[in-house]
């Protein structure tokens, strides 16, 4: 897999000088791969150093986290390597004053020694230093030797003993805070799918697909189990539902909460996730108090997901929410159990209001039945519209247009007893916007208001639905921006309304001028062919365009056919 860098060798220096030179409040150890709080000056620091580092490949973690109120320096090994003994030692040197170093470790056997290592050397240079080591990993059963893995809710360690060293604690006590929260602290992850390192040939493991490994390390060590996909209620549930069973997590008990994504996890994932936690949370009787949902330390780009928990005290609260100045850090919402969740209500007349005006009800079932009709059409087109879409855009009109008029025929009963015409157009428009995704339900509800307004002046009649055409498709032109020849759906649009108007116009009969209008429309979808987009995502696309029809100025054809059929029959 090709990864946008200069070579594999270099990516992590080249990632510290890069941080380093568009951050002015961090500055590189001279040397070494250490990012550094700007103006570090052991010689005037009062308060503890707070170190923390590891393999590369994590990132935001670890130097995202460097600045006031968090980590005074972040020592950065290769990916997914511990750094040396020495870059910690140099870390050390560069930011530990009189009140000492506190290395915060993840429970990996390389991080322990290293920077076990750096902490005797600081001692014999006269530092004082204490360590604590976060094992925050639940998943894997039983005790080991080597204790639980260190994981993403480490990031939570490093924020409260950032915030008690800038209250002013002393190692011991900054050390006692953090070590506290870290054994109260409880995680495990799901990866839905692998990484790949800088340089590798193939991924780090092998996921079959419809497979999910419950449980992994974040360097894509094995986890407890792999099993079939979940939702993501079933996700956060397991997980959830784990982490409280580890930790012994009581009913009732205030929690932070950590939902973090391992690198390719989106942020659309991640916020869906965290409310199923939060679900979860409320199955247990357990009130979540704190929540960060975001990609706070990684695994390059493994898709997959964590969930952190750890019950929490008012003190401990109060620097989890005190002020901190980095790269990666956001402060948290506060989040009250009796906090109402009520949505807001926007105020509506509803489909009932008809400008006042007092008009006998009107016989809509010629009207429905041919709404009916043309949303018929249009579902039972879904699939060479997406072929079309996708040769030439993004594939999603099909899908688009198809929901609409899914929603549409789910609404036949109560558009049926709207009482006007004008009324049916205002809520089809309502469904058309509300529905119907991308820029072609704005334009379909333009077209459908813009006649509504148009069937205002009148009773319907031939003339009066033509001109109600012609007036939506004004609307569409007005608005949208697109004209004749810029190969949108208004190149089937405004050749069906004017050959409507102008054969009313001239006498013919409505029958004759429908299938018209029809006539019109098929050729302007198919003169679209070899037209140069000038509007929509096709634009982008230049001569690629060539030969195919624009998939909007078709979808106008498969409706409009549907409707004549409905009124008139096949021709």
């Amino acid at each position: 897999m090709h990864k946008i860098i200069n070579s594999p060798a270099s990516a992590v220096d080249d990632y510290v000088n890069a941080l380093a030179a568009r951050t002015p409040s961090l500055a590189r150890v001279a040397g070494w791969n250490v990012l550094a709080r700007a103006g570090s000056d052991p010689a005037q620091l009062r308060e503890v150093a707070v170190i923390s580092g590891g393999g590369s490949g994590h990132e935001p973690a670890h130097a995202g986290y460097v600045g006031e109120g968090m980590l005074h320096a972040a020592v950065l090994g290769e990916v997914f390597t511990s750094p040396s003994a020495d870059a910690v030692h140099a870390a050390i040197k560069a930011t530990a004053g009189r009140a000492g170093a506190l290395l915060v470790v993840k429970n990996y056997t390389g991080d322990k020694l290293n920077f076990g290592i750096a902490a005797e050397m600081a001692k014999a240079d006269g530092i004082p230093v204490e360590t604590v080591l976060v094992g925050d990993d639940v998943a894997l059963p039983g005790e080991t030797r080597v204790g639980p893995r260190g994981i993403a809710g480490t990031v939570l360690v490093h924020k409260i003993a950032g915030a008690a060293s800038a209250r002013g604690m002393n190692l011991a006590e900054t050390a006692e805070a953090a070590s506290a929260f870290a054994r109260k602290l409880g995680s495990m992850g799901v990866a839905t799918g692998p990484c790949t390192l800088p340089g590798a040939l193939r991924p780090s493991f092998d996921l079959p697909q419809g497979e999910i490994e419950w449980g992994l390390g974040i360097h894509g060590e094995p986890g407890r189990e792999r099993g079939s996909a979940h939702s993501a209620k079933g996700i956060a549930t397991r997980l959830v539902g784990h982490v409280v069973e580890q930790k012994a997590i009581p009913p009732g008990a205030a929690v932070v909460v950590l939902v973090n994504g391992l690198g390719a996890t989106t942020a659309l994932e991640l916020e869906i996730v965290g409310a199923e936690v939060q679900s979860a949370l409320n199955e247990h009787r357990i009130h979540p108090v704190r929540m960060w949902t975001g990609s706070y330390l990684t695994a390059l780009d493994m898709a997959g997901v964590s969930v952190s928990l750890a019950q929490v005290t008012d003190d401990e609260l109060e620097l989890l929410d005190a002020p901190a100045s980095t790269v990666a850090w956001r402060a948290a919402p506060r989040l009250d159990p009796g906090m109402s969740r009520t949505s807001l209500v926007i105020a509506d007349a509803g489909p009932d209001n008809d400008d006042g005006r007092n008009r006998r009800a009107e016989d809509l079932s010629v009207a429905i039945t041919a709404v009916t009709a043309a949303a018929e059409a249009v579902i039972a087109a879904e699939p060479a519209l997406t072929d079309l879409d996708r040769a030439i855009g993004d594939g999603d009109l099909g899908t688009n247009l198809a929901r609409g008029a899914q929603r549409i025929l789910a609404a036949v009963g109560t558009l049926s007893r709207l009482g006007s015409h004008q009324l049916l157009l205002r809520e089809l428009a309502a469904l058309l916007r509300r529905h119907v995704g991308g820029t072609s339900g704005p334009l379909y509800s333009l077209l459908a208001l813009g006649a509504a307004e148009e069937l205002a002046r009148a009773d319907p009649s031939p003339g009066t639905w033509a001109r109600a055409f012609a007036a939506g498709t004004s609307a569409v032109r007005r608005v949208g921006g697109a004209e004749v020849g810029d190969r949108t759906m208004v190149d089937a649009l405004a050749p069906a309304a004017e050959t409507l108007c102008e054969a009313l116009d001239d006498g013919r009969p409505a029958e004759a001028a429908v299938r018209l209008a029809l006539s019109a429309a098929e050729a302007g979808a198919r003169a679209t062919e070899q037209m140069h987009a000038g509007l929509g995502r096709s634009s982008y696309l230049g001569e690629r365009v060539a030969g195919h029809p624009d998939p909007g100025a078709v979808a106008v054809v498969v409706w409009l056919r549907a409707v004549a059929t409905c009124l008139y029959g096949d021709n």
